[in-house]
């Protein structure tokens, strides 16, 4: 096929910038696209040219397929790269894409129609030979909760079918809390994809939470690029990333890629993804598939010294994979949150100083400028900070160094608690699971249930939308130490503002 000469952006902030620096150096031109809460943004200024989308809501710009699609074909792009979040995940786009005559930078639509339902996920993994965590393959329903609890076992997690980000999860200690716990599942889940089907599986006892990065051209060439471990989570989302994870063996290691490669190559995948496994007591799990590239994907480049965007868009003009290098040394990667570091609930308002650090093996990620307008229509994720290390008590110390060096004033962010895990006991010693935050950081008050309750009350007068984000809020205040007017505040004004 011939060669790619023009890439859309379809995407916003570092995101975006890093696609077009890597295109930049490959001589590739990119359009960005921008709504117009981003008029102004980095991203903009820094490709070829740049296209307005109109509106600042995200369904009005970044989500618009029809738009965005249409802004491709208008500036002559070979290729559109969907960046990570938005359309990235999307078959719609990937279909549309395909029917405008556009490359699009990621698998088929199949795959990720695919690896999109959880349910359909496992079934697939299941026949590829995957180690999948005890549980049934399928959504269920409230007549059939309680047995199928029971069948498989206390603790159970409930998860979103199309699920992700940590979104529609509840774990269930016991049958008094299930029928409450699936109704916020569902609840939640219908709040962020308009699809409530939720399904069960065991909750496995201290969890580690380690990812595969995988590759696949479209000669049926698939590599992995080792391992990160990505168990520093608030709230199911992912804060610290580290990559190798200390807990496992070379065996372990190899066993994982060779699962990983396995179900990317049952799915017929192309591109950059991502399968995810827990990992607890020697052995490991699949958890599901991420089919885009991912967030924390620096903590794999600064190992294994590749770029993984520009072996995207290699692999989109039809070229077969590149050999992978063989790893070095150890990576931490901190995301930067605009968020209140007590309550993770978002901060906005103007970034009025930065300073940013800088060293040997420091990477900063990021779209920050002073003056940038932090809003609320958009996730709170503001860049990521990645080290790199001769070894892991080296990544750690620089990691911390760095972060004490960067300086973010004019809204709150979540470095304080990243920096928190990182001089942990637990985290230092490389013994964690998904439970580290919870453990050395906050201690919920017994209080905060009548507010869970309270709030699922309240979320059956709302719109499905609406029920989502109270969930989440309610959750947040169930979890943190958010003073009990505020969050009642809270919880009462968005009710009067809905009903």
């Amino acid at each position: 096929m011939p060669p790619i000469r023009r890439i859309l952006v379809a995407n916003r902030g570092e995101i975006a910038l890093r696609v077009i620096r890597t295109a930049q150096e490959m001589g590739i031109e990119t359009v960005a696209v921008y709504s117009d809460a981003d008029r102004s943004a980095l991203h903009v200024r820094a490709a070829s040219r740049a296209v307005a989308l109109g509106g600042s809501k995200p369904s009005e710009s970044y989500l618009d397929i029809q738009k965005v699609v249409d802004a491709a074909v208008r500036s002559g792009c070979d290729a559109l790269h969907p960046g990570y979040g938005f359309l990235s995940e999307n078959e719609d786009a990937a279909q549309a894409c395909a029917d405008a005559g556009v490359e699009f930078l990621g698998p088929p639509p199949k795959a990720i129609l695919a690896m999109g339902d959880k349910v359909e996920a496992r079934k697939i993994a299941m026949a590829a030979g995957v180690p999948l965590v005890p549980g049934l393959q399928e959504e269920i329903d409230a007549p059939r909760l309680a047995a199928a609890a029971r069948q498989v076992g206390y603790p159970v997690m409930l998860k979103a079918a199309a699920g992700g980000g940590g979104k529609g999860i509840r774990i269930v200690r016991d049958e008094a809390q299930l029928l409450e716990a699936f109704e916020l599942a569902r609840a939640e889940a219908r709040g962020a994809f308009g699809d409530d089907r939720v399904y069960l599986e065991k909750f496995v006892t201290r969890p580690r939470h380690v990812e595969i990065q995988v590759m696949a051209d479209k000669h049926g060439n698939v590599v992995h690029y080792g391992e990160r471990e990505c168990s520093v989570q608030r709230r199911h989302q992912k804060l610290v990333e580290e990559s190798p994870c200390a807990a496992l063996t070379p065996e372990l290691r190899a066993a994982m890629g060779q699962a990983a490669c396995a179900l990317a190559r049952a799915v017929g995948y192309v591109g950059a993804g991502t399968v995810e496994f827990l990992y607890s007591e020697g052995k490991f799990y699949f958890l599901e598939m991420n089919t885009r590239l991912q967030v924390e994907h620096p903590v794999t480049e600064m190992r294994y010294g590749v770029d993984l965007v520009r072996e995207q868009i290699r692999v989109g003009a039809g070229e077969r994979l590149a050999p992978v290098p063989e790893p070095r040394g150890h990576a931490i990667e901190v995301r930067i949150n605009a968020e209140d570091p007590e309550t993770y609930f978002p901060s906005l308002g103007r970034i009025t100083r930065l300073k940013m650090p800088g060293g040997p093996g420091v990477r900063l990620d990021s779209a920050l400028f002073r003056g940038l307008e932090v809003t609320p229509f958009y996730d709170s994720m503001l860049g990521k900070l990645v080290v790199h290390g001769a070894d892991r008590d080296q990544a750690i110390a620089r990691c911390m160094r760095a972060l004490r060096e960067l300086r973010i004033v004019g809204v709150s962010t979540s470095l304080p608690v990243a920096l928190r895990a990182l001089q942990s006991a637990e985290f230092q010693a490389g013994d964690y699971d998904t439970g580290i935050l919870e453990r050395i950081d906050r201690k919920p008050p017994a209080e905060r249930r009548e507010l869970a309750m309270l709030a699922a009350a309240a979320a059956r007068f709302l719109s499905a939308e609406q029920a989502g984000a109270l969930v989440a809020m309610h959750e947040a205040a169930a979890h943190e130490r958010t003073p009990r007017w505020s969050m009642l505040g809270r919880v009462e004004r968005l009710r009067r503002n809905t009903l």
